[in-house]
Formats: C-alpha cells, sequence, structure tokens
C-alpha cells in the first residue's frame, strides 16, 4: 500500500515518483523490440510496441500490484526469436538491450544531477533521484537469472543446448520463485550487490 499511501500522503512525491516508474518500465519494453527489430524480428513493430504510450505497455494487474505492493509488470514486449538472424546472439542482445537502456537512464539522470549542483531545484533533485534509483533497481532486479527475467535469457544465450533445456524446465514455476525470494527477502541482497556494481560503472565513468 505504499505508493497509494504516499499518493494521498504527498501527491507531489507520488507523481515524481510514478512518472520516471512507468516510462522507465516502457523504455525497458521498448528497447527489447527495438533492438529485436534492428536484428531482423518486427513483431514488436507490427503489433505497435515501439512507443511510447502507457496504454500499449502497462499491464492492468502488474499495474495495480505495483501500486499496491510495489512489486509489478508491464506487457512483454513479443519477440519471435525464429525471424532473428543469429539467435544465440540474438536472445543476448534483445535480453539485454532493456537492463543497458535502464542503466543509461540512471547514468543520464546521475550526470545531469551533477550538472546543476551545487543548487539543484528540489522538485528537480526528487524527480532526478527517483529516475536514477529507479532504473538502477530495474537492470540490477533484471540481470537476476530466474525466468521470466532477462538475466535468465542472457545466460541461456551462453550455455550449451541441453543446459538451455534444463534451464528452461524453470520457467513455468520462474514467476512464484521470484514471488517466494522477493517475500522472504533472500533477492535484496543479490538486488544490492548488482545495484552498486552500476553504481561503481557509473561512478568510474562520472567521477564526483
Amino acid at each position: 500500500m505504499e505508493l497509494v499511501s504516499l499518493l494521498f500522503r504527498d501527491p507531489l512525491t507520488f507523481t515524481l515518483l510514478v512518472i520516471p516508474l512507468i516510462y522507465s518500465i516502457i523504455f525497458h519494453e521498448v528497447a527489447h523490440g527495438w533492438v529485436a527489430l534492428r536484428m531482423g524480428d518486427p513483431t514488436a513493430q507490427m503489433l505497435g510496441r515501439l512507443n511510447l504510450s502507457p496504454i500499449k505497455h502497462l499491464d492492468p494487474v502488474g499495474t495495480l500490484m505495483l501500486l499496491i505492493f510495489g512489486f509489478g509488470w508491464a506487457k512483454p514486449v513479443p519477440v519471435n526469436f525464429a525471424n532473428i538472424r543469429n539467435q544465440r546472439w540474438g536472445v543476448i542482445f534483445v535480453s539485454s538491450a532493456g537492463i543497458i537502456v535502464n542503466t543509461i537512464l540512471a547514468f543520464a539522470a546521475i550526470l545531469i544531477y551533477r550538472i546543476v549542483l551545487p543548487q539543484p531545484n528540489e522538485v528537480l533533485f526528487k524527480f532526478l533521484y527517483f529516475m536514477a534509483q529507479i532504473n538502477i533497481i530495474l537492470a540490477a532486479f533484471n540481470l537476476i537469472p530466474i525466468p521470466p527475467l532477462d538475466g535468465s535469457k542472457i545466460l541461456m544465450g551462453f550455455l550449451p543446448a541441453h543446459a538451455r533445456r534444463s534451464f528452461l524446465r524453470l520457467e513455468p514455476f520462474g514467476f512464484f520463485i521470484i514471488i517466494g525470494l522477493l517475500y522472504f527477502g533472500l533477492l535484496n541482497p543479490v538486488i544490492d550487490f548488482v545495484r552498486e556494481l552500476i553504481l561503481l560503472l557509473i561512478n568510474l565513468i562520472l567521477p564526483v
């Protein structure tokens, strides 16, 4: 209920949080479809998913879960890997695209913040802070190699065929595994570790 209560407690902060949250998820999904298109699969383009309209991307149940429990999802952008020229590298590149875009958005938010330092506007500061944190967390979370997260598909791109088949057996249960691990807080150390790695990378490029 955290986001819902925030809406009534502090509408401005709610808006400054929800706008980058929604569009960070949308950019993540569009990136998958755009890279797939560049590699030969027009499925996302044909279905009108290569645009930034929230209506095209937000899943009603996933959005409701996000508002109530702080964990949600968007409609996955459809990709037909049979159309992709090099399927092994296609899986890796398409699956990496959303994570890379989230990292770039976090980088951009931190860069803008550092440019407007030392006198950032409070509203701008909050927006940039949320933009950076949301995108770092999205990138870190999606790197976890549990199906159906992007990290699992990236990993499968590097696995031999027999190992990929074994790994795919996890996919029907992946969502429930993720929910269970999140509920018991077992993913938090992993997300925090990956988050610190992403921040380290950004800080290497943008030293304080």
